[in-house]
């Protein structure tokens, strides 16, 4: 165990990979585009004009880079190591609210108890944005996020926290940038208090704080 809590993980060459595709079609931009102009033009806007000429052309790309995570290919390699708690603190996301599809953002952090194998650390980072980069809300992705990393780990002792700044309430409605957090708690951290407590003591460092909207 090292002084930060978290046992070290040393190299090995077991791995057993694990990979799933979704059947959902790609995005259709040439149909976005369409849709853009149609939204500048019922706002009274000139889509023609120099300012707006590539807009539609530009959110086309935008939300084909921001809803990416529904074509993220799943791929784990499992390591047969032994380490007694794994801990990946702030991994920073963007999201787009699917009510008003509007961004929120902020921090996940995801712990995991091991049950004789772990997985590649980057995985985790890419599970976050595999769930995150989607229409989304905070409270389903965070659950999603709980559920893979288990199957991801084969584990059923998984704590995911997200924090959450949102647009659709700091940019409208209760125009209020309240933080909002999220946690999942699965296996031996909904029963083992002090271990609950424990992840909460090493992410505290890496919490969403000091934000201003």
């Amino acid at each position: 165990m090292d002084p930060g809590g978290l046992s070290t993980v040393s190299s090995c060459d077991v791995y057993l990979a694990v990979s799933s595709r979704g059947d959902r079609m790609a995005i259709d931009k040439e149909r976005i585009e369409k849709a853009v102009r149609m939204i500048l033009e019922a706002i009274g806007e000139n889509p023609d004009r120099e300012g707006l000429r590539e807009t539609p052309r530009r959110v086309a790309s935008m939300l084909e880079e921001l809803l990416e995570g529904y074509q993220i290919v799943d791929e784990y390699t499992w390591f047969t190591e032994r380490s007694d708690l794994v801990v990946v603190s702030g991994i920073r996301f963007y999201s787009l609210c699917e009510h008003h599809i509007l961004p929120f953002f902020g921090s996940v952090h995801v712990a995991y108890m091991p049950r004789g194998k772990i997985i590649g650390l980057s995985k985790i980072v890419r599970i976050v944005h595999k769930f995150s980069r989607r229409l989304q809300i905070q409270e389903r992705m965070t659950q999603q996020i709980a559920e893979e990393v288990s199957k991801a780990a084969n584990t059923p002792d998984v704590m995911v926290v997200s924090e959450a700044i949102h647009l659709c309430m700091a940019m409208r409605g209760v125009r209020t940038p309240a933080p909002t957090v999220v946690a999942a708690v699965r296996g031996i951290f909904s029963t083992d208090r002090s271990l609950k407590e424990e992840v909460y003591t090493i992410i505290h460092p890496y919490r969403l704080r000091g934000l201003l909207l």
